[in-house]
């Protein structure tokens, strides 16, 4: 059972999170060029594009609730959810949901209201500057997440 709770949660992980990671990166160099960012003509393709990433965030950080559910899953079944790296992991990636979930897209999404002609585009450059670097705070976050399951200190594993 150990082996099969692992294997979803790491399967969850790569196709949840990198997603996640993959799409919200491209996110703000589309939603600018949807706007006429950065002295660049309005590309017709690219309020689309952003749509469809920030549609990719939503719909794969829902399905990433499956990685801490069976994480945990499989921490408990190897008796580790008392270990310190286990417990950092778990606090490094509540930060990030929350970051996800709180900040990050609702900016995607401001960002993406911004495109509608009704809507003033005034501070989109600032707004898309504030994304790429939270985005990038949530991506070191799922790294250092993955180097902890991997060196996991303390382990005996020798790993």
């Amino acid at each position: 059972m150990t082996k099969f709770l692992l294997s979803v949660h790491v399967l969850a992980a790569i196709l949840a999170v990198g997603s996640i990671t993959v799409a919200a990166s491209m996110f703000p160099r589309y939603a600018l060029r949807a706007l006429g960012g950065d002295g660049e003509p309005v590309d017709d393709r690219a309020p689309g594009i952003a749509a469809l990433l920030h549609r990719v965030c939503r719909a794969y950080a829902v399905a990433g609730l499956a990685v801490p559910v069976f994480g945990i899953a499989t921490a408990a079944q190897l008796g580790v959810l008392a270990d310190a790296w286990l417990i950092a992991s778990l606090l490094l990636t509540t930060i990030a949901a929350a970051l996800l979930a709180l900040v990050i897209l609702p900016g995607q999404r401001g960002l993406l209201d911004r495109a509608d002609p009704s809507a003033p585009a005034d501070g989109a450059r600032r707004a898309a500057a504030r994304l790429a670097m939270l985005t990038g705070i949530f991506n070191v976050l799922w790294a250092t997440v993955t180097v902890l399951m991997i060196v996991r200190p303390g382990s005996t594993t020798g790993a």
